[in-house]
């Protein structure tokens, strides 16, 4: 039997893929080092085109909208690179203003309210056990006051600061490491951000190169897909979490509540991770107030059950849900797979990769029962 080139070609390309298979197999922890020593060098430049992808999305529309009638000066791109970073930092240090004295009060409240609180829940505790003798003997044995409290916690860190200086004095050694890192980082986004079209051009020529024009069709699709997606939930992630932050803060001030900036600002920021993050806000809220009032706690949360739904079932379908078209089985998939793979990180990018994998499978779904039912 006569074997055709063709044939010949894929046996090669089989045989080769085997060989390279098993040699990774064999050779798996040499592969791993050499990928974290490449991935170790690679890291502030991936984080710099993070950073510059996420900036990108506010610098666009100011370069677009603010100085549209200076369009092609060359001052528009670094004034808009500028304005942007300041406005970021702006925010930040608004942010930073407001929580931070909020929480010096609130831990002198703290420590005000567990004075009150610790030994109404001491006697609490004794009047519940007081049908045996031995628990209520332990309990009312117990100086539970905020003091005692504070000076447990005080030793326990003490204690622990000998056997956990080596730990301490390598997790600031990875500190140090990642803020260079991210020091890099900013200086390569701001590279990158200013040379964008070049940058642009130089990878569409490298694809023609290296591609035929109907794969170059489909990555550039693709490649489209991903930046218009991950764009837009970033945008619409952001816009979620101020109405909420703002929901809550109008109605904690109407209803009297203590904490209402920090928990707001809390809420807002938390409500960045999708899906759980607004109810971590919730969790240390209601802890916050019910050093105060438990009464009060009670009526937070129902509160924030309340926005919640709101929130759910109305403004999060129409600000986010159509920025990625998941449904929401596929969103909690996501957010649990990519918050076991990288945590915090990775619940905002696994959403929309998920997004756009599910909407490439459907549409080549689609296409393929098209040519089936025309068959």
């Amino acid at each position: 039997m006569d074997m055709t080139t063709t044939t010949f070609k894929r046996i090669c390309q089989i045989v080769l893929f085997t060989g390279v298979v098993f040699f990774i197999i064999l050779n798996y922890r040499a592969i791993g080092a050499i990928i974290a020593f490449v991935w170790g060098i690679l890291l502030p430049f991936v984080i710099g085109a993070i950073i510059a992808f996420i900036i990108n999305i506010p610098m666009r529309d100011i370069e677009e909208k603010w100085f549209k009638k200076w369009k092609g000066r060359k001052f528009v791109r670094p004034v808009s690179m500028i304005v942007t970073i300041v406005l970021v930092l702006l925010v930040i240090s608004c942010v930073i203003m407001v929580v931070v004295p909020q929480l010096g009060t609130t831990a002198n409240q703290l420590v005000k309210a567990m004075n009150t609180s610790l030994p109404k829940l001491q006697s609490y505790a004794e009047n519940f056990f007081s049908g045996n003798k031995e628990i209520q003997a332990q309990i009312e044995s117990l100086d539970i006051n905020a003091n005692s409290v504070i000076s447990a916690v005080t030793s326990f860190l003490k204690s622990g600061v000998g056997s956990a200086f080596g730990s301490a004095f390598s997790a600031a050694k990875a500190a140090l490491s990642m803020m260079a890192s991210v020091a890099i980082g900013i200086v390569f986004a701001c590279y990158i951000l200013m040379q964008k079209e070049n940058l642009y051009r130089q990878v569409q020529m490298l694809i023609t190169a290296l591609f035929p024009e109907k794969i170059r069709g489909k990555i550039n699709y693709v490649a489209k897909k991903f930046s218009d997606t991950f764009s837009s939930f970033i945008s619409c992630q952001c816009l979620e979490a101020c109405i909420l932050g703002a929901m809550f803060l109008i109605v904690l001030l109407i209803t009297r509540l203590p904490y209402a900036f920090l928990i707001s600002i809390l809420i807002a920021f938390t409500a960045l991770i999708p899906v759980v993050g607004a109810f971590i806000g919730c969790a240390v809220g209601a802890f916050l107030i019910l050093m105060d009032s438990p009464e009060k706690a009670l009526l937070f949360i129902v509160i924030f059950l309340i926005l919640q739904q709101i929130e759910g079932n109305l403004i999060y379908p129409k600000v986010v849900g159509g920025s990625v078209g998941l449904p929401s089985m596929w969103v909690l998939f996501a957010v649990t797979v990519g918050s076991s793979l990288m945590g915090v990180a990775g619940m905002l990018f696994f959403i929309p990769l998920t997004s756009v994998i599910y909407s490439l499978i459907k549409e080549w779904t689609y296409k393929r029962l098209k040519d089936k039912s025309v068959e």
